[in-house]
């Protein structure tokens, strides 16, 4: 389905249908704002990005032409997210690494010095922070930079076994500043109002799922206005998601919900867009 197609769709089930937004609901709320804030790569990051995305432009090409996309799609996913991994942090390529470092360090990432600047400004500023990722490794390198810098925090992803227990533990007046959250774990069905400050390491590829985990905090009993960070790394396919997902949300908007719309397979040409 092309997005004129979904666009008709939606004009004509449109007058059927009774959309409540949550700020058509809760008008009281405080404002949500949205920030996309970008970084570039260190010099070891820029390196090792320009050797895997050359190999992944020929191994991607040389997939498809001999088995054609629909079969091709996990190996080109795979090589996404590869690149993906590279603009956090090298050491999520090598588990064996990340795991025998005992502190992380603000030199080894762009993104990871971007974070220790908007940490420092955040607190300083009185704000509590909810900090999300895919990558449970990139949130264990994020504990240990907390913990180089003495912040107390919360943490939360698939294994934890006291989700209640870390929730009540933030939710406290006098609770940690700081939560890191595992995206597909705690990005729904928290509330988590104590926090104005939502960081995203990392875009996914949905926005919607973004917006879910922002509204852990931006939700009722919210008494601040929430302040959304997106962190980006420049020149790379961090900023051509971020460009894939405003004409997804596109798409998005002209449907019901949006999810069966963005949940359809990338097209070849937005996966060598992603590629160029």
């Amino acid at each position: 389905r092309d997005k004129g197609s979904m666009a008709r769709l939606g004009k004509r089930i449109r007058p059927f249908l009774l959309r409540r937004l949550k700020k058509d609901v809760l008008q009281e709320l405080p404002a949500k704002l949205e920030h996309v804030s970008y970084c570039d790569l260190t010099p070891a990051q820029s390196t090792v990005y320009a050797q895997v995305l050359a190999a992944t432009r020929k191994q991607v090409d040389t997939a498809v032409e001999a088995n054609g996309l629909a079969k091709s799609r996990m190996i080109i996913l795979t090589a996404l997210l590869r690149l993906r991994q590279i603009c956090c942090d090298l050491r999520l390529l090598d588990p064996d690494a990340a795991a025998s470092d005992t502190e992380s360090s603000p030199d080894d990432s762009g993104k990871l010095q971007l974070f220790g600047e908007l940490l420092d400004q955040s607190l300083d500023g009185g704000h509590r922070l909810l900090v999300f990722s895919q990558f449970t490794r990139m949130l264990g390198l994020l504990k240990d930079e907390l913990k180089r810098r003495e912040v107390e925090f919360c943490y939360l992803d698939g294994s934890t076994q006291d989700r209640a227990g870390e929730v009540a533990k933030f939710q406290s007046p006098s609770g940690p500043p700081v939560f890191l959250i595992s995206l597909k774990a705690g990005g729904v069905g928290l509330n988590l109002t104590q926090a104005d400050t939502v960081v995203h390491f990392d875009p996914w590829w949905n926005p919607a799922v973004e917006d879910q985990a922002t509204d852990r905090a931006h939700r009722f009993g919210q008494s601040r206005v929430v302040s959304s960070y997106k962190l980006i790394t420049r020149g790379t396919v961090e900023e051509k998601i971020v460009s894939l997902q405003q004409r997804k949300r596109e798409i998005i908007a002209s449907t019901l919900t949006g999810e069966e719309a963005f949940a359809e397979t990338l097209s070849w040409d937005e996966i060598r867009e992603l590629l160029d």
